[in-house]
């Protein structure tokens, strides 16, 4: 295959997939040992339960709003 269009069609995609990103949202994790919650974007572990709200500052202060995307 010819090089030039296999590195068209990798920065092609690569353009068409960052239109979408965005960044990770913030989610408040509540401990099932003690109920401690903790504003974080990743799981902290099986003894963690997330609440499904998600927010866009690390305080878990502002709640994100859903965007509606059409192709």
């Amino acid at each position: 295959m010819n090089k030039n269009l296999v590195s068209a069609t990798c920065v092609l995609t690569f353009m068409y997939t960052s239109i979408f990103a965005a960044p990770a949202s913030w989610y408040y994790w509540v401990s099932k040992i003690d109920g401690t919650r903790v504003c974080a974007q990743i799981s902290l572990g099986e003894g963690w339960k997330k609440i499904n709200t998600p927010y866009q500052d690390s305080q878990c202060s502002t709640p994100q709003l859903k965007k509606n995307i059409t192709l």
